[in-house]
């Protein structure tokens, strides 16, 4: 197949714009502006003059009563999202994930405000959106250096970052051997000829070369962007079930003309664009602003890089390159002929979406505001009738005789006033039938109805004095626990659909754009985190808090199982199997977050702390151990090198005793002899004192 062209592409997103927009104005654009109408308490429509026309806030009351549960639920702790590893591998890159992500989504952002107005999006107009991007912040900055070497001035012109704006060469020389010294026999005209030829450069010989840089360097500090996007400005094809699988999806907002042009698309293009912009003629936007402004914008005749200009960034399907296969592409375009300025393919779409009730086999379910509309109107109506019921009582009708009554004293109502008639009961109280005990009876119920659609009412706030009267404690307790019931499936579906994707795409943005570690604070220390080298994928969970019980129980329970982990530690010891002291310092870490303490570091150190601590101390203990028992090994080789030395000396002190013994035994028996030999030579009568010893 061959590549589409730009003008079947050009009509192609001209025709999924077309539908986008008239599938917007035709399902939700109304029904937003009216559900705003309801939440501000604005009229409806069918006042009556001189009538009654109080409005309830059944809306914004019950809107207001579920965000604070959210946001607690969700903000609770610095843990936006958790990564979970799937392989043994990857337990300390999941852990810094988790560490980026929520750094990024807390401290680069705004995350409570981002996350507030998200959730308060979808619970009045049935979707909420994040848009999540990579910001590139750049950023150029003059620098200049002087005397620079070659080697210097070559590892300067390296940087992609740098931009050589000026460049000057110095030449340093020194006199050549042959020239000649001065000395004090010179006469003044051979020293004027010396120094003449140094500053004109004669008889020098080069000694070295520097140089005189100017550059513009580009500082990028991109990061990751998280953005608020109103529903009137996202558009999606209609019967989209998802994101992933949505044909088509666009952002349309409006951007000032010198904004654009900043951005590096020509001046002329992007001003013949420019002008009329549909968005800010939108009913709700003009509805968002009315209690602020007042008149109609114009853009500014003498600037015209202030006019605005209608701005769509869309991501569809189409098989731009003809090989058959759908691929996602981004496509900028401006005005409302959606002239193109950009068109590339991209990896994925950078929304994320929340709707409190789903539907399934649909992208955007029901929203919490219109289960409560029809509430409004109807509490509003009971309201009007009992306040003009009351008015009558107070203010009744009256039947008069006519000419038998002076009507200027009767309509002037005041206390003590004089009713001029000319006879008795000429003048008669019309009756009002008082209907104040079926209209509050009538309210009770509709504040029933509303309680069992949304879970809002005062006995889950435990305010209602009947219910604390005139039941037990547990009871109460499970009516509470009901009602939230309703809050926590909404923070279960917010959990489990967008702010997984939220975390999803942040951690694909910074490894697809850190090019270098980055050094972030947690819990008071500066980690050293690098998204480049997590080649691999990781679950991910996002902690939402919930669970049965209410906050003192799930206290209780902690406190319970702080108190068991201190008794098999100090029973146990500190490496027992059971429990590690670090899973220790987490129950008190999240006794502490349930206190209303975010910063447990402020308490105890760290889980991983402690283990690092824990296993230098094993390593020192173990190669403490290892030196003790050489040491011994040692001990016992020299005491047996002693022993077998002992035994050596014994035996040749032995063998030198032995010897002595045959010697001296030798010799007895040579003094023997000659005894014997001179006895025989007496006896004989020789002599034999020349052979016997000197005495």
């Amino acid at each position: 197949m061959p590549k589409m062209d730009d003008n079947t592409f050009q009509s192609l997103i001209n025709d999924h714009m077309v539908d986008a927009v008239n599938y917007y104005d035709t399902e939700y654009a109304l029904d937003r502006s009216e559900t705003l109408d309801y939440y501000l308490g604005e009229p409806f429509g069918n006042e009556v003059e001189n009538r009654s026309q109080v409005v309830a806030t059944e809306v914004s009351d019950t809107i207001e009563y579920i965000m604070p549960q959210l946001m607690k639920v969700f903000q609770s702790s610095d843990k936006f999202a958790h990564f979970v590893a799937r392989q043994p591998e990857d337990v300390k890159p999941a852990e810094q994930a988790t560490d980026l992500v929520n750094y990024v989504i807390n401290n680069d952002n705004n995350g409570f405000v981002n996350i507030y107005n998200w959730f308060k999006d979808s619970l009045l107009f049935k979707i909420g959106v994040l848009k999540v991007f990579w910001e590139e912040n750049i950023q150029t900055v003059e620098e200049s250096y002087d005397n620079l070497n070659e080697e210097e001035l070559t590892l300067l012109l390296d940087d992609p970052d740098i931009e050589v704006i000026s460049q000057s060469v110095n030449e340093v020389g020194v006199l050549a051997d042959d020239a000649p010294e001065m000395s004090e026999d010179m006469d003044e005209d051979d020293i004027v000829e010396i120094a003449e030829d140094a500053m004109t450069g004669e008889g020098q010989i080069p000694l070295m070369v520097t140089y005189d840089v100017e550059v513009k360097r580009r500082k990028n500090s991109g990061r990751v962007k998280i953005m608020n996007v109103p529903p009137e400005e996202f558009l999606f094809s209609r019967r989209s079930v998802s994101l992933e699988t949505a044909d088509f999806v666009a952002h349309r907002s409006s951007m000032k003309v010198g904004d654009l042009v900043d951005l590096g698309y020509d001046y002329d293009t992007v001003l013949a664009h420019s002008g009329y912009n549909e968005i800010d003629n939108e009913a709700e936007v003009q509805q968002r602003f009315q209690d602020v402004e007042a008149g109609t914008r114009h853009d500014s005749k003498n600037d015209p890089t202030m006019h605005e200009c209608l701005v769509t960034e869309m991501y569809l399907r189409s098989d731009y390159d003809g090989d058959g296969i759908p691929e996602l592409r981004r496509v900028l375009a401006i005005g409302e002929s959606n002239f193109v300025l950009e068109n590339d393919a991209f990896d994925h779409i950078p929304f994320c979406i929340l709707s409190p009730i789903l539907m399934p086999h649909r992208m955007i379910g029901r929203s919490v505001a219109e289960m409560v509309k029809d509430l409004q109107l109807i509490k509003s109506t009971i309201l009007r009738q009992l306040l003009d019921n009351m008015y009558l009582t107070n203010n009744s009708r009256v039947g008069v005789v006519e000419g038998q009554v002076n009507l200027e004293d009767l309509l002037s109502s005041r206390p003590g006033n004089i009713v001029r008639m000319r006879a008795p009961g000429m003048v008669q109280p019309l009756a009002v039938p008082q209907i104040g005990t079926t209209g509050f009876n009538m309210l009770e119920y509709i504040d029933q109805v509303r309680d069992q659609r949304t879970g809002f009412s005062k006995a889950s706030l435990g305010l209602d004095p009947k219910v604390l009267q005139s039941t037990t404690a547990s009871a109460v307790q499970s009516t509470m626990q009901g009602a939230q019931l309703k809050t926590e499936m909404i923070a279960r579906v917010f959990a489990e659909t967008g702010c997984k994707d939220l975390a999803k795409i942040v951690l694909l943005l910074c490894q697809k754009h850190m090019m270098k570690e980055r050094i972030i604070r947690i819990r008071n220390e500066y980690v050293s985190v690098d998204p480049r080298a997590w080649d691999t994928e990781f679950d991910i969970s996002v902690d939402v808090g919930l669970g049965n019980g209410k906050e003192d129980e799930k206290l209780q329970m902690l406190l319970q199982v702080a108190g068991k982990q201190e008794q098999l530690i100090s029973q146990l010891g500190m490496n027992n199997p059971v429990v590690k002291p670090s899973q220790y310092v987490n129950t008190l870490n999240r006794i502490i977050e349930m206190a209303g303490f975010k910063d447990t570091s402020e308490f105890f150190n760290s889980a991983e702390q402690i283990d690092q601590v824990l296993a230098q101390q094993q390593a020192a203990q173990q190669q403490q151990g290892g030196m003790s028992q050489q040491f011994e090994l040692e001990k016992q080789k020299m005491q047996a090198d002693i022993a077998l030395e002992r035994e050596k000396m014994m035996m040749e002190l032995q063998l030198e005793r032995e010897k002595f013994q045959q010697q001296l035994a030798l010799r007895r028996e040579e003094l023997q002899a000659e005894l014997d030999l001179r006895e025989q030579k007496l006896a004989l009568g020789g002599d034999v004192s020349t052979n016997l010893p000197k005495a």
